[in-house]
């Protein structure tokens, strides 16, 4: 069982440099448009740029092999392009069981440095039981 305490844990913050390659890769791999505006489910790959991306679920004691994608959803509140420095700060906001199933749902708010919100990310996570 995932322990409930880590409900408002803060994961540590990650800074990234929009690059413009980056995006005509993502813009080809997905079938989209190459264009320096930065498209919302591109951000979610962002917060992957720390040298750990998945330590936070082994914190939480919980096995890779275990994890599901459960959901993503994001609010974007302004446009972010290739060159804008953006900060990611994410938080576990929510721990819970349904039936075998455990979820964990994680909230990151990106931001430029200057602190203006760009979008507001929401992740959850299933774990299934280890077999």
């Amino acid at each position: 069982m995932i322990d409930a305490a880590a409900v408002g844990r803060e994961l540590p913050p990650v800074t990234v440099t929009v690059d413009a390659g980056r995006l005509r890769f993502f813009a080809e791999a997905t079938g989209g448009e190459a264009t320096d505006l930065v498209p919302p489910t591109f951000l979610f790959g962002l917060e992957l740029d720390r040298p750990d991306p998945f330590g936070w679920l082994a914190d939480l004691g919980i096995d890779l092999r275990t994890v599901l994608h459960g959901e993503q959803k994001f609010v974007y509140h302004s446009p972010a392009r290739a060159g804008d420095t953006l900060v990611l700060s994410p938080r576990i906001t929510d721990v819970y069981a349904k039936k075998a199933l455990q979820f964990v749902v994680k909230e990151t708010a990106v931001t430029r440095a200057d602190g203006a919100a760009v979008a507001d990310l929401t992740s959850v996570i299933v774990v299934r039981e280890a077999r």
